[in-house]
């Protein structure tokens, strides 16, 4: 089964940008270029969210509170996905997971920080 590791999280102020990763390991590339993959973020005692997907053809989907600060892009000869958060808030602190959603795939998750 494929394994998803993401990294890039940190603590940075408000306004600044981060860019977070995952790849995908043993995964065959069929798996990674066929299915939708996206990235979750949750605050304890929160419900996990969803803040973007890209699926196979490279269509994306945001969640309203990240458009247009936020995007999300794949290389699929990497197995890699990424997530471009610019002009972030404090309001977007949260584990920051990426996942294979249709097959029930999920990373450790990574801390992102936002200080006012």
């Amino acid at each position: 089964q494929a394994q998803l590791v993401e990294s890039g999280g940190g603590l940075v102020q408000s306004g600044g940008s981060l860019r977070l990763s995952c790849k995908a390991f043993r995964a065959i590339l069929s798996t990674f270029t066929g299915n939708t993959m996206g990235w979750y973020r949750q605050v304890p005692g929160q419900e996990r969210e969803l803040v973007a997907t890209i699926n196979s053809r490279g269509i994306t989907n945001y969640a309203d509170s990240v458009k247009d600060r936020f995007t999300i892009s794949r290389d699929n000869n990497k197995r890699t996905i990424y997530l471009q958060m610019n002009s972030l808030k404090p309001d977007d602190t949260a584990v920051y997971y990426c996942a294979f959603p249709g097959l029930n795939i999920w990373g450790q998750g990574t801390q992102v920080t936002v200080s006012s």
